[in-house]
């Protein structure tokens, strides 16, 4: 039988551990770079698709080419950080995994808000979130910090366990 008021102190002790945060910075940059090449990949699939669409549709479906990058790019965040693995392939491919403090497991939902407010973020705060990542604690964005998650090495943190 396990003690449930135990519960929440086991899981916040398991964030101490300063190797987890070992070269998060750099390598969640670089996983960045791969998922956004990979969106960009499967846009460039979609387009032709799209465009063959329209001709049959007699141009409704052209409509879409408005969403498309956004869809796409939310599409593959849900599904891939929404998962099982809680990391897009870019971050699997870094060695990183997204986790919330509280134990519970990223659902496509928060996958979905932590991108939007990433996005929104970025839009209207570029030079702080810099500043903010350089002085945080476990070295978190403003979107980590207002949904309650962290990066971390994912093989650091599957040890843990």
């Amino acid at each position: 039988m396990t003690d449930t008021m135990s519960t929440p102190i086991d899981i916040a002790g398991r964030f101490e551990d300063w190797r987890l945060y070992e070269g998060v910075r750099t390598r969640r940059t670089f996983a960045f770079i791969i998922d956004y090449a990979l969106v960009l990949l499967l846009v460039v699939i979609a387009v032709p698709v799209i465009a063959l669409l329209g001709v049959v549709t007699f141009g409704i479906a052209w409509l879409l080419y408005a969403i498309l990058t956004p869809f796409i790019a939310l599409t593959y965040i849900a599904w891939t950080m929404g998962g099982q693995a809680q990391a897009t392939l870019g971050m699997r491919a870094m060695g990183l995994k997204l986790v919330r403090y509280d134990g519970q497991p990223i659902d496509w939902m928060t996958a979905i808000v932590h991108a939007v407010l990433f996005w929104a973020a970025n839009a209207i705060l570029t030079p702080f979130i810099v500043l903010v990542a350089l002085f945080t604690r476990h070295k978190r964005l403003l979107h980590d910090l207002a949904l309650g998650t962290v990066v971390v090495r994912a093989e650091r943190f599957d040890q843990g366990r």
